[in-house]
Formats: structure tokens, C-alpha cells, sequence
């Protein structure tokens, strides 16, 4: 499989879109749909994002958090 990289302003890109007929419409929606759910377990899995998961989960297992009615409060 080869593969391009293209710039194209994002007017243009949208121009393009709308060209589409409805059924084109949809099969791009269903594929960004697809890329938006795969990058976002992606990040939810990323090392970073994990580890602030369970350090969270320490700080709430030791006491060490405030309630929403104390952080309102104050």
C-alpha cells in the first residue's frame, strides 16, 4: 500500500465533502467515526493517562481528596 500525504486547506476539504453525494456522506462519517473511537482508546491506554488513573485511585484509596461540596467552598 502506498501512501500520500497531501496538504489541503480545511475550506477546501469541506467544500469537498459537501460535493459528496449522501451515501459518500456517510461511509466518511462511519470511517471518522472509526479513526475517533480508535485514537480515543488509544489516549485512554497511553502509559500517561494510565498513570494518572492510578494515581488518582491511591489518592482516593488513602483519604487524600477533597468532595465537590469542599472544593465548591472553598
Amino acid at each position: 500500500m502506498t501512501t500520500i500525504n497531501l496538504s489541503i486547506p480545511f475550506e477546501s476539504l469541506t467544500q469537498a465533502i459537501q460535493s459528496l453525494g449522501w451515501e459518500e456522506q456517510q461511509k466518511l462519517l462511519e470511517i471518522l467515526e472509526k479513526q475517533n473511537l480508535d485514537s480515543e482508546e488509544a489516549w485512554e491506554n497511553s502509559p500517561e493517562i494510565l498513570a494518572e488513573v492510578e494515581e488518582a485511585r491511591q489518592a482516593y484509596q488513602s483519604g487524600d481528596y477533597q468532595t465537590l461540596e469542599e472544593f465548591l467552598s472553598n
